[in-house]
């Protein structure tokens, strides 16, 4: 979107159309519909843990998160908010009355006034959940205030301590019951999130450099506790007043390239065994009738997406609620715009607009995108919540929740109540005596899906190691992924250099645009144990009587060797990086061209990885060997031909 076209617009129609849009920004679900509570009727019936049989790390297996055995390890999370912040932005921050639902936290996890952590914690187990989500903000890492007394009634041993120093107990005690950790960073600042609130970007109310360097901090302060397993990194990436985020335009607004960079530093320089959790852009343009505005969710990342340095560890994340839509969002009254909710769309038609904007991810293997897709937040009041389209919209998101067997989180966990009456889209609510009522207390309406939903297995048992497939995307600087690569001399100065992950080769490439794919199909790990590397930038190792592409400039590899990366400077190539392989390679040449159109194998892998542009590739069972160019008149020294090879 055009800003300057967005800034003339809102100036013209202040107050009214800003007043709107700030309005109308994406509210945190459970602000919708505060719900009354039930009498406490009973315990929560005995659920069989999910917790217990699982050994950290965790990483990725195409679009499966799999244990350190290789078993299937199926997010059942729930979020357990608070010290990310309850403060709803205005008044004073000591009175319960200016904190959202009333639920003042205290900068720590809510309800620790109300019940000792260790209770709170086995009802998490009780509800059949093996994970918790924990969000914090920046601001609360460095509260060096102590909590006070009174939001610890319940817990004695905290008194005294800060908020972080409450956090780390909450991570003991959450692993120490064998329950996974997702650390979340949920806001900047300390208060209630989600819309035009200074929260809206990981940078707007802080520079990028203290984003990354509070991310450092955290993982590895938590790096000698195995079941801390992943970082999600922001919430929900939205438009401010003024400026949108966006996937890939490399400004200081791209979520793409923040989260990209970042999660490369955590794995290289803090915690390479965290999970990289990477939610999609949560709301982009004008919630006004006839200026653009959506939700695109996950919907770039076929497009464009993540390549991490350490491969299966990347996490796609995303949130749904049915008062918000993908164009809707979520705003009643002023700021609302005609655009249908989610719970306006039939079961067939969620079906379709889930698979669109996150399902899709999963539902496609082999692409550079497929990775698993965890449903971080989704919620609905309970007792109090009475609309027909809100509760079919949850039946029918659960029963797709089922069927695509997607990892998941609800939000959130704890709640208030008193007199049965308080906020009632927690799954366990306290009162201030200490009682609890929860969602299998016999009179709250969601209690059959979230039976039906933590039940439902899914895929269980050993995940098969399956190929694996990356984007190389240098489109506006470095973007080399082979930590051997990290750790040598800059071998093409003054280019963008790609390089792929270690273990992986380079098997296509696109015409115009720089983008690249890589994968370890048909041969894993191909690169010889020493390193060796060769930087190729002339001819010399075309043999005679070998020319694959006549007329054109061949950069082509010694040997038994394989391409793994390049360099560009603007649209043409400069360089062919080379690895020596450990074992024999075939020799066979087979030209691939594409300058004038895709050239591809039919069954091969990997998918659209240059969205536009024209696109070679070798087979699954090739590696390339070599990329030619011409320099002649009209020609931009881009890529136009692959010298692929048997790998056998």
């Amino acid at each position: 979107m055009n800003r300057s076209f967005v800034k003339c617009v809102l100036v013209a129609l202040i107050p009214g159309l800003l007043a709107s849009a700030v309005a109308a920004l994406p509210a945190r679900a459970d602000e919708q519909s505060p719900a009354a509570g039930a009498p406490p009727t009973a315990a929560l019936p005995a659920v069989r843990s999910a917790a217990a049989d699982w050994t950290p790390p965790l990483s990725t297996r195409g679009r499966y998160i799999v244990d350190a055995r290789g078993n299937r390890f199926k997010l059942k999370s729930g979020n357990w908010h608070g010290a990310s912040g309850t403060w709803n932005g205005s008044g004073d921050q000591e009175d319960p009355a200016n904190h959202h639902a009333g639920e003042k936290s205290d900068r720590i996890p809510l309800g620790l006034d109300r019940a000792p952590m260790s209770e709170i914690v086995a009802g998490f187990r009780e509800l059949g959940l093996n994970s918790i989500r924990l969000p914090f903000s920046n601001e609360m890492l460095h509260d060096r205030r102590p909590v006070a007394d009174a939001a610890v009634t319940a817990n004695p041993a905290l008194r005294g301590k800060t908020p972080l120093e409450i956090y780390d107990a909450t991570v003991t005690a959450l692993t120490d019951a064998g329950l996974a950790v997702v650390l979340n960073n949920h806001t900047n600042t300390t208060r209630w999130c989600c819309a035009v609130d200074g929260n809206e970007r990981w940078n707007a109310s802080q520079s990028n450099q203290a984003w990354e360097n509070d991310w450092l901090f955290m993982a590895r302060r938590y790096k000698s506790n195995p079941r801390v397993v992943g970082a999600d990194l922001y919430n929900e990436v939205r438009r401010s007043v003024w400026d949108d985020p966006n996937w890939g335009l490399g400004d200081d607004h791209d979520w793409f390239a923040a989260s990209q960079r970042l999660g490369d530093r955590i794995l290289q320089e803090a915690n390479p065994d965290l999970l990289i959790v990477v939610e999609g852009i949560n709301w982009t343009g004008i919630p006004v009738d006839g200026l653009p505005h959506e939700r695109p969710t996950l919907d770039p990342v076929q497009r464009l997406s993540h390549t991490l340095v350490r491969s299966g560890k990347l996490v796609y994340s995303a949130h749904f609620y049915d008062y918000t839509g993908p164009r809707h969002s979520g705003a009643t009254g002023m700021g609302e715009t005609s655009d249908r909710r989610y719970r306006d769309f039939s079961r067939a038609e969620l079906r379709d607009v889930l698979h669109q904007q996150a399902f899709y991810v999963t539902a496609q293997g082999k692409r550079h995108f497929t990775a698993p897709v965890w449903i971080s937040e989704f919620g609905i009041g309970g007792r109090d919540e009475h609309g027909e389209k809100p509760r079919a919209w949850f039946e029918n998101f659960v029963d797709e929740l089922v069927r695509t067997d997607a990892d998941f989180a609800y939000w959130p966990l704890v709640g208030w109540h008193e007199d049965t009456k308080g906020n009632g889209w927690a799954l366990l609510h306290w009162d201030s005596a200490g009682r609890r009522i929860g969602v299998f207390d016999g009179d709250d309406w969601r209690a059959g899906a979230w039976s039906r939903l933590i039940a439902a297995e899914g895929r269980p048992g050993p995940v098969p190691i399956t190929d694996r497939w990356s984007m190389l995307s240098p489109d506006h600087g470095d973007f080399v992924q082979s930590l051997r690569m990290r750790a040598a001399e800059d071998w093409d100065p003054g280019a963008r250099k790609a390089v792929c992950p270690d273990g992986q080769r380079l098997t296509g490439l696109g015409h115009t645009g720089n983008r690249g794919l890589c994968t370890d199909a048909g041969g894993r790990d191909l690169w010889a144990a020493d390193g060796r590397h060769t930087v190729v930038r002339d001819e010399r190792h075309v043999r005679p009587g070998g020319d694959w592409a006549s007329g054109y400039t061949k950069l082509q590899c010694p040997a038994d060797h394989f391409l793994i990366g390049y360099g560009v400077r603007g649209a043409a190539v400069s360089s062919a990086l080379c690895a020596s392989a450990g074992e024999r390679l075939g020799t066979t040449d087979r030209t691939v061209w594409f300058d004038r159109g895709d050239n591809r194998p039919p069954a091969a892998g990997g998918g659209d990885f240059a969205h536009g542009r024209f696109k070679g590739q070798c087979a699954d069972d090739e590696y390339a060997a070599g990329v030619a160019y011409t320099g002649r008149v009209g020609s931009a020294r881009t890529p136009d031909a692959l010298l692929c090879r048997p790998l056998a």
